[in-house]
């Protein structure tokens, strides 16, 4: 299928890995210019050369911070104008409420709420000036399904979901769509991050850590990025114009609700 969005110029953060990275190699695929950004700068070299090598679109990167003003800055400075714009920051850490003070709270609402607000603010007028516009938010399948020890996360990233659903209806009439992607377990360094912590705390081995998690899965598997990264680029489509204002939940149906 053409996505009929080749020429289109993007904005991918957090793009020098895991499911950035695999949305914005899905996007170059369909002839997406790409701006790909990232705190470490080696880490988006690599994955700038690995998107050149598709040799299908333009890639361009920016290492920033984008949780920080400066890092949006340093961004829009060079690139002020984009038609595709995915959101993406990793979540706060785990832990119990008990312990987490304003500090935790607002890092965590800088990062995963006011951070991609921000850069909604910046992009979404011109997307509605020039009739065209997708918005993509990778959040949480936690949203969906809160978990006790991500709190900081459930909160920021559900202030966020509630934004984008009040937002969304005032842009899609001028072309401009809003959505969110809530990832469960996909096959990530982050993950595997994630399942060696779990390992260490409960004194098993990662291994079987990971085996267990799989088990318990509806799946037996863990996602894979480049179906994530199909799916947010379906979501930037030509196609998806009346797709808006949704929480598309990838978690290979692990949420035992019916909607």
């Amino acid at each position: 299928m053409d996505l009929k969005i080749a020429g289109k110029k993007a904005l991918i953060c957090g793009a020098s890995a895991g499911l950035g990275l695999a949305c914005a190699e899905a996007l170059v695929r369909e002839g997406v210019d790409v701006v790909i950004a990232a705190r470490t700068l080696e880490k988006l070299v690599q994955a700038a050369t690995q998107l050149e090598a598709l040799g299908t679109a333009s890639v361009a990167y920016v290492a920033a911070d984008v949780t920080t003003q400066e890092g949006r800055d340093r961004i829009f400075s060079q690139h002020p104008s984009f038609d595709i714009v995915i959101t993406n920051a990793g979540g706060p850490p785990p832990g119990d409420f008990r312990d987490w003070d304003r500090d935790a709270w607002l890092r965590a609402l800088d990062a995963n709420m006011l951070s991609p607000i921000a850069i909604i603010q910046q992009v979404v007028d011109g997307m509605m000036q020039r009739g065209f516009g997708r918005i993509i938010n990778i959040t949480s399948s936690a949203v969906k399904s809160p978990i006790d020890a991500l709190g900081l996360s459930n909160g920021a990233r559900s202030g966020l979901t509630g934004f984008v659903a009040g937002l969304a209806r005032s842009t899609v009439a001028k072309g401009v769509t809003i959505n969110n992607i809530l990832p469960g377990t996909f096959e990530t360094a982050r993950l595997t991050s994630n399942f060696a912590a779990a390992a260490q705390r409960s004194g098993l081995d990662a291994a079987q850590v990971r085996a267990d998690r799989i088990a318990k899965h509806p799946a037996k598997r863990l996602g894979h990025p480049d179906e994530f990264g199909a799916a947010c680029a379906f979501l930037c489509s030509a196609h998806a114009g009346y797709i808006n204002g949704q929480n598309l939940l990838m978690d290979g149906g692990s949420f035992g609700g019916a909607w």
